[in-house]
């Protein structure tokens, strides 16, 4: 048996203080935290073979699949197929952390 532990602090924003930071890669999955500030946006992009879910932990981030608009709040979990593209905007007055898994681990699959 494997154990892996880490601590959040420990992990770095690949912004400095805000975007992504992952907190374990691989073997099988990806899985991290995004913090958007207010006005903030991700990026569109999508996964060939990837699915990714997203947990809301706080704030009312947007979460923008195939050019639609899915409003999410704190609790809110959604789930995106491969090939679903995809982004995610803070148009809040406060930050949005939202927790991110990829599954199955393939760092180069993104378009």
């Amino acid at each position: 048996m494997t154990v892996q532990k880490i601590n959040e602090k420990d992990s770095p924003f690949r912004n400095g203080d805000c975007g992504v930071k992952y907190f374990m890669r691989g073997p099988r999955l990806d899985w991290g935290l995004i913090l958007l500030k207010p006005g903030q946006v991700m990026g569109p992009h999508g996964h060939r073979q990837t699915e990714e879910t997203f947990h809301c932990l706080e704030g009312t981030p947007t979460l923008v699949v195939d050019g639609r608009d899915v409003p999410m709040v704190a609790g809110d979990v959604v789930r995106l197929d491969p090939l679903e593209k995809h982004d995610l905007r803070n148009d809040g007055a406060t930050n949005a952390r939202i927790i991110f898994i990829k599954t199955p681990y393939l760092p180069d699959d993104r378009f």
